[in-house]
């Protein structure tokens, strides 16, 4: 056994880990519980949201939420806004055109969260992803929000837009701390030995080159431990046989790239207070993504107490309807919100959609 980021593990095999000397673990399932940690099927753990602590800088009230979700990033792989639209001389974008104006809500990086909690030995920050805008987003909500370490790093999957900032976790590693854990699944590490062989490898670099020291750990897809907090994988499809993961943390559950939910996530998103969910298009469902119609569905049989969405698509059109006729309108942040609040007087589904920089106060 070994004691490993506060919970206990099985020791992994030496052999099969020597190429990777200290830069490589298997996080396995944690044999005792944290006083975070309980069974998949029945977290313990309580996540509330409170929507004035929204406008409120994540504190409930009477300061009863020490913990909270900050959204780093909600948009697409590309970004909001593109240069594609802002050079298009023919066509103006409104959306975009609205987005590049710095606060507004159009604007939107990376799909990513941080979880910010108090651990063993003061306040802990996990990310989940760290794509290739992460460090933009980092320099905008960092600051702003006092925030200095990343305790960790849990990868959903292995594209460009969940792993393609891990370069530029060498700031931190530089300057703030010595290393970061990050937790990813084996399917994923086996790429990131290749797209980022020198992170995974450090035998190979010139001496003096500061690289991010990253220390790798293989997590299954069951419950882990990290820093006293307990993380269920939610395993998902993101396009015809390729895994992704969402996470539970508490009674958040948290899905950022999905087509296709396999029967036997379902019970693990039992007595979800708050669903982190994609949504790319207005439309329809696209191979790798939930469209907002088939996200719509799956929040009225998850049954969340309340539903974010992490909005990919940049031209934000919403389909209203209007008794059983569809109609099409082009609508940007603000007046897609509006709508989708119809909802919660029709048919009792709170949703609405989420923006970089938004804090939700939660308690785990």
């Amino acid at each position: 056994m070994a004691a490993f980021l506060g919970a206990v593990r099985c020791a992994p095999s030496a052999a099969r880990l020597a190429p990777y000397g200290r830069r490589f673990r298997v996080s396995g399932p944690a044999v005792s519980l944290s006083r975070r940690g309980s069974s998949p099927l029945r977290l313990h753990s309580r996540a509330s949201l409170n929507s004035s602590a929204e406008d409120a800088g994540g504190i409930g009230r009477g300061g009863e939420s020490d913990s909270e979700i900050i959204f780093m990033g909600t948009g697409t792989s590309e970004g909001i806004p593109r240069v594609s639209c802002l050079t298009n001389s023919s066509k103006k974008c409104p959306v975009c055109s609205k987005a590049i104006v710095p606060g507004n809500k159009n604007r939107r990086l990376n799909t990513s969260i941080l979880i910010r909690y108090p651990g063993p030995t003061g306040k802990c920050n996990i990310l989940i992803d760290a794509g290739k805008f992460f460090y933009q987003s980092a320099l905008r909500w960092f600051p702003a929000y006092g925030i200095r370490t990343i305790d960790a790093v849990i990868i959903t999957h292995s594209h460009a837009d969940a792993i393609g900032g891990l370069d530029d976790l060498r700031d931190w590693t530089n300057n703030v701390q010595p290393h970061i854990p990050i937790y990813v699944a084996n399917r994923d590490f086996e790429v990131m030995k290749k797209t980022h062989y020198y992170l995974v490898d450090t035998s190979g670099i010139i001496p003096g080159a500061a690289v991010s020291e990253l220390q790798f750990n293989i997590m299954q897809e069951e419950p882990f431990v990290v820093n006293d907090l307990q993380i269920t994988p939610l395993p998902v499809w993101h396009g015809q046989g390729y895994r992704s993961l969402g996470f539970r943390f508490g009674k958040v559950c948290y899905i950022s790239d999905v087509s296709e939910i396999p029967e036997e996530t379902y019970p693990l998103l039992r007595d979800c207070d708050i669903l982190i969910m994609d949504a790319l298009r207005p439309d329809r469902s696209s191979s790798t993504h939930f469209g907002l119609p088939r996200a719509l569905e799956e929040v009225r049989k998850i049954q969340p107490k309340r539903t974010l969405f992490t909005v990919s698509f940049s031209k934000l059109f919403f389909l209203v309807w209007k008794m059983a006729k569809g109609m099409m309108h082009l609508m940007d942040h603000e007046a897609v919100n509006e709508d989708l609040k119809k909802l919660l007087e029709t048919e009792g589904i709170d949703v609405q959609l989420s923006y970089d920089g938004l804090r939700i106060p939660i308690m785990l």
